[in-house]
């Protein structure tokens, strides 16, 4: 049996030497993606049913990347719990209330990091949970695993909404292997001798393949950051961590093609590096390449899907696009009346696979949207093209993806609308050098001195204030109307419009 290390950076000393743990992990038999997977993953044993959930068996989870994390989510897995992951960086305690009020958690989990603001979230709750720190967990081996069935759920990954209410994405047991034995083995080819390191953490999707099910899956080694990741501290971690495989989003791979004297740095241990949670410029993918020699495989998946459904491969890629669908899974763009579109026409992408969701936890209209039989809709608008190749042309909605995390453009024009200078305004996603930014139109109250800069800095803090820090308009111009429709809606699709035109 394979032996699983983790190495933990602690978030106060992410220069110095990491404490280091090993862990026992099965590694699953090989098999082709239309072979059923085995009736439990090596990381699930939850009896409770999509149908027919325990409440009382919920377990949240918030801290940063670290082997007490992987710990409490295996963990209330074997023992028939349903872990829920969530971000450790919001800022306000306040912001983890929708999240044990819709999870209905009993016990939450967490570090040093969130104690804080998670225990007065505890105590507000309507039904207050049990806080335990990670450190405070003990083993036990005379725990046995709950007797689960392949299709029992197993966890939950929170999503971001149309509405920018968080919904729960429920997830079965069936869907870590089946994601291990298409896109890792398939695509990445991860192996027993690997290393990975995500700047993605685990509460995320992209994440939570990276960095736990994939290395486990196959035995291998991970990287655990525990804290936030800068070029400084991710090109340090590289070097003296030496992974083979490296997993980050277009923003962070930029950023470090922007630090000083990042082309000297060490890179020669990767052998892979990946892309996702948002699209990647076919110039990033470029620079990259020339700085470092190395490819960047970029590909798009979602949290509904578990991780990654459509990828470039090293002998099949097109910079820019996000590649072919992964074996095991299938696509198709339709238009607004369900047709299927020609070839290099854009539409809605459908996406088919074994990994996909089987609900929103309470959300049951949106699930009949967004669940066709066995297609997933997944919001995004591609064209493919003649060598089938997937290009992606924006979101179906209005929400907007900035450096992998989901931005309601409804918050932030009701946080501007708080501020006195403000009598309305609209906010869209627009593309800068390659790159998802968000822009406000602003109707100032006559009162206000609309093309001053100090007033734009004011009101990009004010919905720093209010909201999370990505939350906030890059841009801000200051405009005298708003297109709307007959009814009184805005059309932020002519706002986008505007932006993209020429000046």
């Amino acid at each position: 049996m394979p032996r699983l290390r983790w190495w933990w950076i602690s978030p106060t000393a992410t220069t110095s030497a990491p404490t280091s743990s090993t862990a026992t992990c099965r590694r699953g038999p090989p098999r082709s993606p239309s072979t059923p997977p085995p009736p439990t993953s090596p990381t699930s044993t939850s009896p409770t049913s999509p149908t027919a959930p325990r409440a009382s068996s919920s377990t949240s989870a918030s801290g940063y990347d670290s082997p007490g994390w992987v710990g409490t989510f295996l963990g209330a897995i074997r023992i028939g719990a349903v872990p829920v992951p969530v971000n450790p960086l919001l800022q306000r305690s306040q912001d983890y209330d929708h999240y044990l009020d819709d999870s209905l958690a009993r016990v939450v989990a967490v570090d040093a990091s969130t104690e804080e603001k998670l225990t007065a979230a505890a105590h507000r709750a309507a039904n207050p949970p049990i806080v335990l720190r990670f450190d405070q967990v003990k083993p036990d081996t005379e725990i046995q695993a709950a007797a689960t069935r392949k299709d029992d759920m197993a966890f939950w990954l929170y999503s971001s909404g149309s509405t920018g209410k968080p919904k729960a994405v429920v997830h079965l047991h069936h869907d870590i292997p089946y994601t291990c034995v298409t896109y890792a083995e398939q695509v990445l080819g991860i192996r027993e001798s690997d290393t990975t390191f995500s700047t993605t953490g685990l509460f995320h999707a992209y994440g939570f393949g990276n960095n736990l099910t994939f290395p486990y899956w196959v035995g291998a080694s991970t990287v655990l950051h525990a804290g936030r990741h800068t070029p400084a501290t991710v090109l340090d971690t590289i070097e003296k961590r030496r992974p083979t495989l490296f997993f980050s989003a277009p923003t962070l791979y930029n950023a470090i093609l922007n630090f000083e004297g990042a082309k000297s740095r060490n890179l020669s241990s990767i052998r892979h590096c990946v892309a996702a949670a948002e699209a990647l410029p076919a110039e990033v993918w470029r620079r990259w390449k020339d700085a470092f020699g190395l490819t960047i495989l970029d590909g798009v998946g979602s949290t509904e899907m578990l991780h990654i459904y459509c990828s470039n491969r090293l002998d099949d890629l097109r910079p820019g696009s996000s590649g072919k669908p992964v074996p095991g899974y299938e696509l198709k763009i339709l238009d607004e009346e369900g047709k299927a579109v020609k070839n290099g026409e854009a539409g809605d992408l459908y996406v088919k696979g074994d990994s996909a969701l089987a609900l929103y936890w309470a959300q049951h209209e949106r699930s009949k949207r967004s669940v066709l039989g066995e297609w997933f809709l997944t919001g995004d608008r591609y064209r493919v093209d003649a060598d089938g190749f997937y290009w992606y042309e924006g979101r179906s909605d209005d929400m907007i993806k900035v450096s992998g995390l989901w931005v309601s453009p409804i918050e932030i024009e009701s946080a501007l609308l708080e501020h006195p200078a403000v009598a309305e305004s609209a906010v869209v996603g627009i593309t800068v050098d390659g790159f998802t930014r968000i822009k406000a139109f602003v109707i100032a109250k006559p009162a206000a001195i609309s093309q001053d800069d100090a007033l734009v800095q004011q009101l990009q803090d004010h919905c720093k204030s209010r909201l999370q820090r990505f939350q906030y308009p890059h841009m801000i111009e200051f405009v005298s109307d708003l297109p709307k429709t007959v009814t009184g809606k805005i059309q932020r699709y002519k706002l986008r419009e505007k932006a993209a035109a020429p000046a």
